[in-house]
């Protein structure tokens, strides 16, 4: 019996978006209740940092390991256990803290579930997107990594409202509510059409990526991008805590919501222009706002203009990450699963090392902020000259045109 499909390809672009927006929730939601464990379970702030960093060591492990399992079971199956493991994850901190002896362990556990889940979330998506048999691939792309913008201002908006309308003591419906969209998208991906060729993949052999000149080039474009990325964004709470002394709802709203909000707006003003502007072209234009942004908030004198900074790095960090996909793709041949596998692994680098390197300085300077801010100057520095080399590295070997960086079209 023939598995009934959806034929639009409308429909896989819309579950990828989804995808997108789970991947928010799981990296957002539960950092939401880090105050409320360290009370309910008597959870002290050394077991509090364990739980962030096993999220990102486990979906770190699920990079650098996923392109085995995916093109051996293929993209659809795949997404279907991603999203029942997300889902999992956040419905088990109902009651599985509470099952098992001492709590903590519980909540590992949940961690553990949807922090595989969301790896493999974001090693799949970009190369489903990707093959979609669309004109536009680098709008595509960007589009699609706006959802992860949205999902964030979406789950730290609707939480705090959650929270102030019913009560925090009520997380755990909370936690169970944000479960049934992962298990929506669970059932959609059995149904949405997906192109037979990158279902089954043809792996791409690591050693031949290694060998590559203009992957080593992309990894470390996507490094920096997740530092300069995640370096003002897992501050800019405290930043606007400390720079203001505003409460930390106002704080959240001024700070990571309004730094997501900027972002997902550069990210969806890329896919509307992408006709009109070269993909490498608004990346050193980001590039460029984005040590600008740095200087004001580490320089300015004036609290609400530090405020703007932020604002702004968010926007000129937009195109970072979907657009080192999208060189990528239409630069390396054959890159498939183990290639998106890689470079999302070299990302979630860069996404440990920005905020750490910033919170290590600030530590040892006095918990100065500004001072540990300063050193992520250097990221997107680093990528006006990776961008530069990348722009004469693929015009001289001729595998990617000018032309074909504004429409993402790829020649197969």
């Amino acid at each position: 019996m023939t598995m009934y499909r959806l034929k639009s390809y409308n429909n896989t672009l819309a579950a990828s978006y989804i995808g997108y927006v789970v991947q928010a929730i799981v990296n957002c939601f539960v950092p939401l209740l880090f105050i409320r464990f360290t009370q309910e379970f008597s959870i002290d702030f050394t077991k509090i940092t364990l739980i962030v960093t096993l999220n990102f060591i486990i979906q770190l492990s699920v990079d650098a390991i996923a392109s085995k399992l995916v093109d051996k079971i293929g993209y659809r199956i795949s997404m279907i256990i991603a999203h029942v493991l997300c889902a999992a994850g956040l419905s088990g901190l109902a009651w599985l803290p509470n099952l098992i002896g001492g709590n903590y362990a519980g909540i590992l556990i949940c961690v553990v579930m949807y922090a595989i889940g969301g790896g493999l979330i974001e090693v799949c998506i970009s190369p489903i997107v990707e093959s979609c048999p669309t004109k536009k691939k680098s709008a595509a792309m960007s589009l699609l990594h706006s959802f992860y913008c949205w999902g964030s201002v979406a789950v730290i908006a609707l939480s705090s409202v959650f929270f102030i309308a019913v009560g925090i003591e009520k997380w755990r419906l909370l936690a169970i509510i944000w479960a049934i969209i992962p298990a929506f998208n669970a059932v959609y991906f059995i149904f949405v059409p997906l192109v037979k060729s990158d279902e089954d993949g043809e792996r791409c052999k690591i050693i031949s990526l290694m060998k590559n000149k203009i992957f080593w080039l992309t990894a470390i474009l996507i490094l920096c991008a997740g530092a300069s990325e995640l370096a003002m964004s897992q501050w800019a709470s405290a930043f606007a805590e400390k720079g203001l002394g505003v409460s930390k709802t106002v704080g959240d709203i001024l700070g990571p919501c309004l730094f997501a909000v900027c972002m997902g707006i550069s990210r969806v003003g890329y896919a509307k222009l992408s006709d009109k502007i070269n993909l490498t072209t608004f990346m050193m234009i980001g590039a460029v706002l984005c040590v600008i942004s740095y200087l004001l908030v580490v320089f300015s004198p004036i609290p609400a203009l530090s405020l703007v900074g932020c604002s702004l790095c968010g926007f000129s960090v937009g195109i970072f990450w979907p657009g080192t996909f999208s060189l990528a793709a239409d630069s390396i041949k054959g890159g498939g699963t183990t290639m998106f596998a890689l470079l999302a692994l070299f990302g979630d680098m860069g996404c440990m090392l920005g905020p750490t390197a910033v919170g290590a300085l600030s530590s040892a300077l006095g918990d100065d902020l500004k001072v540990g801010l300063s050193l992520s100057i250097v990221f997107p520095t680093v990528i006006i000259i990776v961008v530069t080399i990348l722009n004469l590295s693929v015009k001289k070997s001729k595998k990617l045109m000018p032309k074909e960086l504004d429409d993402g079209a790829v020649k197969k």
